[in-house]
């Protein structure tokens, strides 16, 4: 993608993004409207990260103007004792931020469970998705197979909770083939 196209992009996201209900918006409609401003296709590979990006600097930021903008000046003897953990605290987030690792599809990866399988953030038809897959090789390229499930929010949300459960019932299988 050439730099004056990533600099339209980057401006009408931005755009889009300043002007919209942050709580109501996600990265799909963020890309569409985009899409739609622009005349582009933003549904490739590079586009998605692209705009994944640009939209994770944009949280970011805003996320940084609001801790500002809560200071108080009757604050300020809070503020040069806080000074420190909050120096840490960036610090850590912009480490984990900057270890954010993406697959070829531009999707999160969580983390790695073995050489094929994975677990993945994505956004699919404006919905986050758990991905849990094993993926092939082709090209050079890891590429996700069928074999595997896409939980909604909703889903990895009842699973979550049956952990405790699941592992209950591993320990005593364990136990009984011992």
């Amino acid at each position: 993608m050439d730099p004056e196209t990533q600099h339209k992009i980057e401006e009408t996201v931005l755009e889009i993004l300043r002007s919209s209900d942050m709580d109501a918006m996600t990265e799909f409609k963020v890309r569409n409207s985009a899409a739609e401003k622009l005349g582009i296709d933003l549904s490739g590979t590079e586009y998605k990260r692209f705009v994944r990006r640009v939209v994770e600097s944009f949280l970011v930021s805003k996320e940084e103007e609001e801790q500002v903008k809560g200071t108080a000046p009757d604050e300020e003897t809070k503020e040069a004792e806080e000074e420190g953990e909050q120096e840490e605290e960036e610090e850590e987030r912009k480490s984990r931020n900057s270890a954010k690792e993406y697959d070829d599809d531009g999707d999160l990866i969580i983390c790695k469970l073995s050489n094929k399988r994975r677990v993945t953030i994505q956004d699919f038809r404006g919905k986050t998705l758990v991905s849990l897959r094993e993926y092939y090789e082709k090209d050079g390229k890891q590429l996700p197979s069928s074999k595997g499930i896409s939980l909604t929010t909703e889903q990895w949300t009842t699973f979550r909770k049956a952990v405790p459960a699941i592992e209950d019932a591993i320990k005593n299988m364990e136990s009984r083939l011992r």
